[in-house]
């Protein structure tokens, strides 16, 4: 295989997905796998045929993006967010602007529906989630999860907001109302503003340094003056006032 440079050239041309982003060493080992699992032999065969072949395309962005998520993923962060950071931002705000950012099919966003339906009705409840995965949101938008994937959710809850559907479980339309699924590109398209909480968790991970750092640049002038960024359990910012925020709690910074 060769012309990976090329490669990611036409990628970005097509897609708007900037592959030199992501962590290399990473990011082509993935690509090198897919390229052989589909028999092809070079980065530029493999491109022409994407070109025509929308499965093989849609198959290409779906493992590109890298979409492995659960319902209130890593639990005791989502209590500290019901006991704690709800309860705070509350007492500014009874309409939280929510964000959720790489959202992949719609766990995160509907755990935090289900969250924050603890303190307030359904009905006051809105949620933006986004992701560069066009694919990944219609899944969130039908709503039909594995038994395994909602395993985290509190027992009241999963009786409330889930039916059964064969061996799967439909969330309910009462929770997909409070939420707006839009496409979107974290290192390309801007931001929303003036959000009280944005959670951005396991994916920051692939990044490289340097995108990191616009990101949070980007989240830290997305959020309002006393707004929280929620990241993954390996994301930890290090010296996050260079992008002035606080380590509130952890995995939770406090724009400063």
């Amino acid at each position: 295989m060769n012309n990976y440079e090329n490669f990611k050239e036409k990628i970005y041309k097509k897609t708007r997905i900037n592959l030199s982003f992501y962590k290399e060493r990473q990011m082509k080992r993935r690509i090198d796998s897919l390229i052989k699992r589909n028999n092809f032999t070079s980065y530029e065969e493999y491109y022409n045929a994407m070109n025509t072949d929308k499965k093989l395309f849609d198959e290409f962005i779906n493992y590109l993006t890298i979409n492995v998520s659960e319902f209130f993923r890593n639990p005791s962060q989502w209590t500290l967010l019901q006991e704690e950071i709800f309860p705070m931002l509350l007492k500014n705000n009874k309409r939280l602007k929510l964000w959720s950012s790489a959202c992949s099919t719609g766990e995160e966003p509907y755990s935090l529906v289900m969250a924050l339906s603890e303190h307030l009705p359904l009905s006051a409840i809105k949620i933006l989630a986004t992701d560069i995965d066009k694919e990944a949101i219609n899944k969130a938008k039908n709503g039909i999860y594995s038994k395994k994937s909602i395993e985290n959710v509190p027992t009241h809850l999963a009786n409330k907001y889930f039916e059964t559907v064969g061996e799967s479980y439909r969330i309910s339309e009462n929770i997909k109302k409070c939420v707006q699924f839009k496409q979107h590109n974290l290192l390309d398209d801007a931001y929303p503003d003036q959000c009280d909480l944005i959670v951005c968790r396991n994916v920051m991970i692939y990044f490289t340094e340097e995108s990191k750092e616009i990101m949070y640049k980007k989240f830290h002038k997305a959020l309002n003056d006393k707004g929280i960024l929620f990241v993954g359990s390996t994301e930890q910012i290090i010296l996050p006032t260079r992008y002035e925020l606080d380590s509130f709690r952890t995995f939770f910074y406090k724009k400063i």
